[in-house]
């Protein structure tokens, strides 16, 4: 992506410019969402204008000038090019999505993560999505597998489009959205031991639900996908580190380490990790 970035770009900024121009953006449905080095922030029309003009189907080209933050993993944009317009229509392997990129969070760079999550998933599992947006892994999940998928998220925004987009892909007999804080609903006594699977996509909190999400879990035991934010200096240790950080966490439970990988990038050092864990009761 940096040197197509580099190449789209050439003839709008100085060679030195150019090698201060971030490596990604995303591109979700006709919107791109792209970060500029504060250095080029007085080109950030034209360089937005360059992604219009030379990506097709791009409708939209917004600056991120804020980091996610908050309780719903929000990110600030400021429109550079195009249609002032936030809702898209996104598509990843046969399923469409339709997300606000304003009012809930959402990344195209889990996709990778959300097919091998729905690949390890049998029939007739019950499945808790702990912090499910738009529903991107459950409804994934339920298109390829007949399951019964709990749908929770704490933003009505993201909770409203979850809702529409089990029916825009007819799963929504196989899907219950749940609009609230998952801690609070999963402490009620119709979800003790009823979970084979448990996804904890935030990184950031994570481990706060351990407990909560142990409870969850059939009395045969079941699986969590725990997700982590790991520093490390040097790459080749952070699937160890991820690791260790999980025994430390689970050191009160019976747990197997099934697998564990780096999902993405999050900043300079910083890598987003996913492990799965089974727990026995």
């Amino acid at each position: 992506m940096t040197k197509f970035l580099k190449r789209l770009l050439k003839d709008v900024l100085l060679d030195s410019e150019i090698s201060n121009v971030f490596s990604s953006f995303d591109i979700i449905g006709d919107i791109a969402i792209i970060k500029i080095p504060d250095s080029l922030l007085h080109k950030k029309k034209i360089i937005g204008e360059t992604l219009l003009l030379h990506i097709p189907n791009l409708k939209s080209i917004f600056l991120q000038n804020t980091a996610v933050d908050g309780e719903y993993r929000l990110r600030g944009l400021e429109l550079i090019a195009g249609e002032n317009k936030y809702v898209t229509t996104y598509k990843e392997y046969g399923c469409k999505f339709f997300v606000n990129v304003a009012s809930s969070y959402f990344s195209p760079r889990l996709s990778t993560e959300r097919l091998r999550i729905s690949n390890l998933v049998s029939a007739n599992e019950t499945i808790v999505n702990m912090f499910a947006g738009v529903g991107t892994f459950s409804i994934i999940i339920a298109k390829k597998t007949p399951v019964l998928i709990y749908n929770i998220d704490s933003n009505l925004d993201a909770y409203i489009l979850s809702k529409i987009n089990s029916k825009l892909n007819k799963v929504e007999d196989s899907i219950i959205s749940i609009n609230g804080d998952a801690q609070d609903i999963l402490s009620s006594q119709m979800f003790i031991q009823k979970a084979d699977r448990i996804l904890m996509p935030l990184p950031e909190k994570a481990f706060e639900f351990i407990d909560t999400s142990v409870d969850c879990l059939k009395p045969g035991g079941g699986y969590l996908h725990f997700f982590s934010h790991i520093k490390s200096d040097i790459k080749s240790k952070v699937i160890g580190d991820s690791e260790n950080y999980v025994h430390s966490l689970f050191s009160n439970y019976d747990y197997q380490i099934k697998h564990t990988q780096i999902v993405r990038d999050v900043g300079p050092r910083i890598y987003q990790t996913v492990t799965d864990i089974f727990l026995k009761k």
